[in-house]
């Protein structure tokens, strides 16, 4: 008999009974990986007195590639605006090169897969994968100082996707074209020369300009949806955490932009028989313009929001909280303050491995529940590949009574191969979180500073506020063998 999904309420939900919740919901099982909360530290509910959430990538999921692919377009066509060759043009947004938490080595203009000591999984120079033996070129020991910021440049989050393939376009463009002769650390072209560094900087720049400019931002209001999921049990979570807890909202995102996003999400959802609530009412705080991670140390001026202009009123806020108001800048313990609850209380959802989790983990202990969207299709390709992985890594069955020696050499070429297959699977640059058997960067910090994580917020939905989930024990470190994946940490009981 198969377990019910528990609602918020620490019921079985039951679309017939509730018609706030999607009938879809009453289709999910408990056994389902893509609905699951994976735990890295126990975490009681019970004892969450707060809530907080980030809202790009978190509450407001985007649809990917179509996102992505509209980042890189704005990227692209600004590199080209400011005197980049116009053959970069031709390049589109391929899906299934980048990954998140891949370095751009600012010095060779390679794309690196790292683990969390610096050791060296895959290398990319442009979209050409090097051999071991040319990796040892360029790095000896097949390692790097990932500590080493001003070389290594770490491309962690969601935003960057687009960056990371515009970094493989550039050098691949470089290299192929005859204009330009290959330099060690970049390209000349008569007396000019490019350095892979200037390239960088550039191409930071341009996605600087991208966000404070505002163009990303007005491409995606003018189609809603074609770029932003609209989940109609998002409203349904927030009403019910709001029941027990109290919610805030916490954004890097400027008023306008979060007024436009929440209502789209909230305010209009689909297939619901609800009546219309103003976003607004979702939440006991909302605090735009944010700055994190800024916002967890000094944090800024806090300010609050004409909401009928959208402009900021002057001066600084220095009185209580008042409901409905909307408020910019500020900083965690200000947020603490006005909503009367200490770091241990409050449960922080974000995507961002930096910005969001590390920094309210190390600064204000708050616990941490981080959204990873590319979740769902790790799981899935695992679930779809597993058969195939573990067949093909058999051992030979051998014990103490057996004279002969295994053919080490035909199982090193077997693993090779079937671990080969498994990361293609999950793309040009293998998964997220492995390479073969060993954790990638990422996963370590997934590991170090999430203390829950999912592929979605909503999965919030599927278990009662009296949940403990609760971390698998171990003596030092998880177990590192094949049946051990990042996600297959065990979910409270």
């Amino acid at each position: 008999m198969e377990d019910p999904i528990w609602s918020a309420r620490g019921q079985p939900i039951k679309s017939d009974t509730d018609p706030s919740v999607s009938p879809d919901v009453s289709l999910v099982k408990s056994k389902d990986h893509q609905h699951k909360v994976f735990v890295n530290r126990s975490v009681t509910l019970e004892n969450i007195k707060c809530y907080g959430f980030d809202m790009d990538y978190t509450l407001a999921a985007y649809k990917s590639p179509d996102y992505e692919s509209l980042g890189f377009e704005l990227l692209r066509d600004r590199l080209v605006s400011i005197g980049y060759p116009h053959e970069l043009l031709r390049y589109s947004y391929d899906p299934t090169f980048p990954t998140r938490g891949l370095v751009f080595d600012t010095m060779f203009g390679n794309l690196l897969k790292v683990d969390s000591n610096g050791n060296i999984m895959l290398c990319t120079h442009g979209f050409t994968f090097l051999k071991k033996e040319k990796i040892q070129e360029y790095y000896p020991n097949n390692f790097i100082q990932k500590s080493d910021t001003d070389r290594f440049y770490i491309l962690n989050t969601l935003f960057n996707l687009s960056e990371t393939y515009l970094y493989g376009c550039l050098v691949d463009l470089f290299n192929g074209c005859s204009r330009y002769v290959n330099c060690q650390k970049g390209y000349k072209y008569g007396d000019l020369f490019t350095s892979f560094r200037s390239m960088f900087q550039d191409v930071r720049d341009a996605m600087d300009y991208v966000h404070e400019s505002g163009s990303l931002k007005e491409r995606t209001l003018k189609n809603l949806d074609k770029y932003v999921i609209r989940d109609p049990n998002l409203p349904v979570l927030l009403t019910r955490i709001k029941q027990v807890s109290k919610v805030f909202l916490a954004t890097n995102s400027d008023y306008t932009y979060t007024e436009a996003i929440m209502k789209y999400l909230l305010e209009t959802p689909p297939c619901t028989k609800r009546p219309k609530t103003q976003w607004r009412a979702y939440f006991d705080l909302v605090v735009v313009d944010t700055r994190k991670p800024l916002f967890f140390a000094e944090g800024t001026v806090l300010r609050q929001v004409d909401t009928n202009t959208g402009k900021l009123r002057i001066g600084t806020y220095t009185g209580d909280l008042q409901h409905g108001t909307v408020y910019s800048g500020g900083s965690s313990d200000i947020v603490c303050d006005l909503l009367d609850v200490k770091g241990k209380d409050i449960l922080y959802v974000g995507d961002h491995i930096f910005g969001d989790i590390l920094k309210s983990k190390k600064r204000q202990g708050w616990k941490t529940f981080m959204v990873v969207p590319e979740l769902s299709r790790e799981l899935q390709v695992w679930k779809d590949m597993r058969c195939k992985y573990e067949w093909g890594l058999e051992n030979v069955h051998l014990d103490s009574s057996s004279p002969e020696c295994p053919e080490i050499h035909a199982i090193q070429t077997r693993m090779k191969m079937v671990t080969y297959r498994m990361d293609m699977s999950y793309g040009k640059m293998g998964s997220l979180l492995r390479s073969g058997s060993r954790q990638t960067l990422f996963a370590s910090q997934l590991m170090r500073y999430a203390d829950l994580y999912s592929s979605n917020c909503i999965n919030l939905l599927y278990y009662p506020f009296s949940y403990l989930f609760r971390a698998t024990p171990t003596l030092v470190s998880p177990t590192s063998d094949r049946e051990n994946t990042t996600w297959t940490l065990e979910m409270g009981q």
